[in-house]
Protein backbone atom coordinates (compact mmCIF):
# COMPACT_ATOMS: atom_id res chain seq x y z
CA UNK A 1 0.00 0.00 0.00
CA UNK A 2 1.33 3.79 -0.63
CA UNK A 3 1.64 6.31 1.67
CA UNK A 4 -0.96 9.24 1.04
CA UNK A 5 0.13 12.92 1.50
CA UNK A 6 -1.89 15.76 2.49
CA UNK A 7 -0.65 19.67 1.22
CA UNK A 8 -0.86 22.60 4.10
CA UNK A 9 -1.04 20.16 6.75
CA UNK A 10 -1.03 22.34 10.11
CA UNK A 11 1.99 21.78 12.42
CA UNK A 12 3.39 22.02 15.48
CA UNK A 13 7.04 22.18 17.04
CA UNK A 14 7.00 21.33 20.27
CA UNK A 15 9.43 19.95 22.88
CA UNK A 16 7.65 16.93 23.13
CA UNK A 17 6.89 13.40 21.14
CA UNK A 18 3.86 11.91 21.35
CA UNK A 19 2.47 8.58 20.06
CA UNK A 20 -0.18 7.43 17.77
CA UNK A 21 -3.57 6.68 20.61
CA UNK A 22 -1.44 9.18 23.29
CA UNK A 23 -3.65 11.56 25.03
CA UNK A 24 -1.73 14.58 25.57
CA UNK A 25 -2.78 18.22 27.17
CA UNK A 26 -1.82 21.12 25.70
CA UNK A 27 -2.32 24.90 26.49
CA UNK A 28 -2.18 26.85 23.45
CA UNK A 29 -1.21 30.88 23.56
CA UNK A 30 0.26 32.04 20.58
CA UNK A 31 -1.87 33.88 17.74
CA UNK A 32 -0.77 31.50 15.10
CA UNK A 33 -1.55 28.88 16.85
CA UNK A 34 -5.00 29.73 18.15
CA UNK A 35 -5.62 30.27 14.70
CA UNK A 36 -4.80 26.71 13.50
CA UNK A 37 -6.91 25.30 16.17
CA UNK A 38 -9.75 26.98 15.81
CA UNK A 39 -9.49 26.23 12.12
CA UNK A 40 -8.92 22.67 13.18
CA UNK A 41 -11.73 22.33 15.12
CA UNK A 42 -14.06 24.03 12.55
CA UNK A 43 -13.25 21.76 9.94
CA UNK A 44 -12.97 19.09 12.51
CA UNK A 45 -9.71 18.20 11.29
CA UNK A 46 -5.95 16.87 12.44
CA UNK A 47 -2.74 18.68 12.91
CA UNK A 48 0.98 17.26 13.76
CA UNK A 49 3.06 17.29 16.68
CA UNK A 50 6.43 17.09 15.88
CA UNK A 51 9.67 17.16 18.21
CA UNK A 52 11.69 20.62 18.39
CA UNK A 53 14.69 18.68 19.64
CA UNK A 54 17.87 21.05 20.18
CA UNK A 55 19.67 19.96 16.96
CA UNK A 56 16.06 21.08 14.80
CA UNK A 57 12.96 19.81 13.72
CA UNK A 58 13.03 16.24 13.27
CA UNK A 59 11.51 14.38 10.13
CA UNK A 60 8.42 12.37 11.83
CA UNK A 61 5.82 13.74 14.01
CA UNK A 62 2.77 12.33 14.95
CA UNK A 63 -0.96 13.74 13.48
CA UNK A 64 -3.09 14.54 16.30
CA UNK A 65 -6.85 15.09 16.91
CA UNK A 66 -8.49 17.52 19.60
CA UNK A 67 -10.90 15.41 21.85
CA UNK A 68 -12.06 18.53 23.32
CA UNK A 69 -11.44 21.90 24.66
CA UNK A 70 -11.20 21.55 28.64
CA UNK A 71 -11.05 25.28 29.41
CA UNK A 72 -11.39 28.50 26.85
CA UNK A 73 -9.62 31.93 28.55
CA UNK A 74 -11.09 35.67 27.76
CA UNK A 75 -8.16 36.63 25.43
CA UNK A 76 -7.99 33.24 23.59
CA UNK A 77 -6.08 30.83 25.15
CA UNK A 78 -7.20 27.37 25.39
CA UNK A 79 -6.42 24.44 27.16
CA UNK A 80 -6.92 21.03 24.84
CA UNK A 81 -6.87 17.25 25.42
CA UNK A 82 -5.39 15.94 21.96
CA UNK A 83 -4.67 12.40 20.93
CA UNK A 84 -2.44 10.81 18.80
CA UNK A 85 -3.50 9.36 15.55
CA UNK A 86 -0.87 8.08 12.88
CA UNK A 87 2.77 8.76 12.15
CA UNK A 88 3.51 11.50 10.07
CA UNK A 89 6.52 12.66 7.64
CA UNK A 90 7.28 16.27 6.40
CA UNK A 91 8.10 16.37 2.68
CA UNK A 92 8.07 20.27 2.48
CA UNK A 93 7.68 23.30 5.31
CA UNK A 94 5.09 25.59 3.51
CA UNK A 95 5.21 29.41 4.30
CA UNK A 96 2.22 30.53 2.78
CA UNK A 97 -0.56 29.88 5.92
CA UNK A 98 -0.94 31.93 9.40
CA UNK A 99 0.24 28.74 10.80
CA UNK A 100 3.31 26.56 10.56
CA UNK A 101 2.46 24.03 7.64
CA UNK A 102 3.64 21.22 5.46
CA UNK A 103 2.86 18.42 3.03
CA UNK A 104 3.23 15.88 5.10
CA UNK A 105 2.97 11.85 4.44
CA UNK A 106 1.12 9.50 5.92
CA UNK A 107 3.88 6.18 5.82
CA UNK A 108 2.21 2.93 5.84
CA UNK A 109 3.72 -0.23 8.34
CA UNK A 110 5.78 -3.07 5.49
CA UNK A 111 3.55 -6.06 5.38
CA UNK A 112 5.18 -9.06 7.27
CA UNK A 113 4.15 -12.38 9.02
CA UNK A 114 2.52 -12.27 12.43
CA UNK A 115 4.49 -12.69 15.21
CA UNK A 116 2.55 -14.12 17.78
CA UNK A 117 5.44 -14.80 20.18
CA UNK A 118 6.42 -11.06 19.78
CA UNK A 119 3.32 -9.61 20.80
CA UNK A 120 3.20 -12.14 23.89
CA UNK A 121 6.59 -11.36 25.27
CA UNK A 122 5.55 -7.67 25.10
CA UNK A 123 2.47 -8.00 26.40
CA UNK A 124 3.44 -10.06 29.58
CA UNK A 125 6.07 -7.79 30.10
CA UNK A 126 4.10 -4.86 29.65
CA UNK A 127 1.71 -6.41 32.28
CA UNK A 128 4.68 -6.98 34.80
CA UNK A 129 5.90 -2.85 34.64
CA UNK A 130 2.74 -1.77 35.15
CA UNK A 131 1.28 -4.17 38.14
CA UNK A 132 5.29 -3.72 39.68
CA UNK A 133 4.47 0.63 38.82
CA UNK A 134 0.85 0.99 39.86
CA UNK A 135 -0.06 -2.51 41.69
CA UNK A 136 -2.66 -2.81 39.09
CA UNK A 137 -2.82 -6.16 37.46
CA UNK A 138 -3.96 -5.96 33.96
CA UNK A 139 -6.84 -8.55 32.38
CA UNK A 140 -6.09 -10.81 29.65
CA UNK A 141 -9.33 -8.84 28.23
CA UNK A 142 -7.18 -5.69 28.37
CA UNK A 143 -3.96 -7.01 27.62
CA UNK A 144 -5.74 -8.77 24.07
CA UNK A 145 -5.54 -5.50 22.15
CA UNK A 146 -2.94 -3.46 23.03
CA UNK A 147 -0.15 -2.63 20.19
CA UNK A 148 3.21 -1.34 20.70
CA UNK A 149 1.80 2.00 20.45
CA UNK A 150 -0.39 1.82 22.92
CA UNK A 151 1.30 0.06 25.65
CA UNK A 152 4.55 3.02 24.94
CA UNK A 153 1.55 5.56 25.05
CA UNK A 154 1.40 4.65 28.52
CA UNK A 155 4.45 4.62 29.76
CA UNK A 156 6.96 7.84 30.49
CA UNK A 157 10.06 6.93 27.62
CA UNK A 158 12.59 9.54 27.11
CA UNK A 159 11.95 11.28 24.01
CA UNK A 160 14.42 9.57 22.18
CA UNK A 161 12.98 6.24 22.81
CA UNK A 162 9.83 7.31 21.60
CA UNK A 163 10.37 9.44 18.36
CA UNK A 164 12.52 6.31 17.52
CA UNK A 165 9.24 4.24 18.04
CA UNK A 166 7.42 7.01 15.97
CA UNK A 167 9.78 5.76 12.72
CA UNK A 168 9.68 2.51 12.85
CA UNK A 169 7.66 1.10 9.89
CA UNK A 170 7.82 -2.83 11.76
CA UNK A 171 5.29 -3.43 14.25
CA UNK A 172 7.70 -6.28 14.78
CA UNK A 173 10.21 -3.82 15.23
CA UNK A 174 8.35 -1.50 17.68
CA UNK A 175 7.20 -4.78 19.97
CA UNK A 176 10.90 -5.61 20.37
CA UNK A 177 11.72 -2.28 21.14
CA UNK A 178 9.02 -1.56 23.70
CA UNK A 179 9.88 -5.21 25.27
CA UNK A 180 13.41 -3.56 26.10
CA UNK A 181 12.43 -0.37 27.07
CA UNK A 182 9.85 -2.00 29.64
CA UNK A 183 12.98 -4.73 30.72
CA UNK A 184 15.08 -1.50 31.52
CA UNK A 185 11.78 0.22 33.50
CA UNK A 186 11.69 -3.01 35.27
CA UNK A 187 15.45 -2.55 36.63
CA UNK A 188 15.10 1.05 37.54
CA UNK A 189 11.88 0.08 39.81
CA UNK A 190 13.74 -2.76 41.21
CA UNK A 191 16.98 -0.68 41.79
CA UNK A 192 14.56 1.92 43.18
CA UNK A 193 12.93 -0.51 45.73
CA UNK A 194 16.14 -1.45 46.89
CA UNK A 195 17.69 1.82 47.70
CA UNK A 196 14.04 2.52 49.80
CA UNK A 197 14.68 -0.69 51.64
CA UNK A 198 18.36 0.14 52.27
CA UNK A 199 17.47 3.90 53.63
CA UNK A 200 15.09 2.33 55.72
CA UNK A 201 17.51 -0.14 57.15
CA UNK A 202 20.24 2.58 57.54
CA UNK A 203 22.51 0.95 55.26
CA UNK A 204 22.30 -2.48 57.32
CA UNK A 205 21.32 -5.63 55.53
CA UNK A 206 18.59 -7.22 57.64
CA UNK A 207 17.33 -10.99 57.75
CA UNK A 208 14.29 -12.28 58.88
Amino acid sequence: MSDTSARGFPLFPLQMVVLPTEVVPLHIFEERYKTMVETCLASESEFGIVWLADDGLREYGCACRIERVTERFDDGRMNLLVRGTRPLRILEREGDLAYPAGLVAFPEDVREPSQQALLTLARRTYSELVQKATERELSDAELGSLSAYEMAATVDFGLESKQTLLELRSEQARLRLVTRLFRAALKRLDFVDRAQARARSNGKVRFG
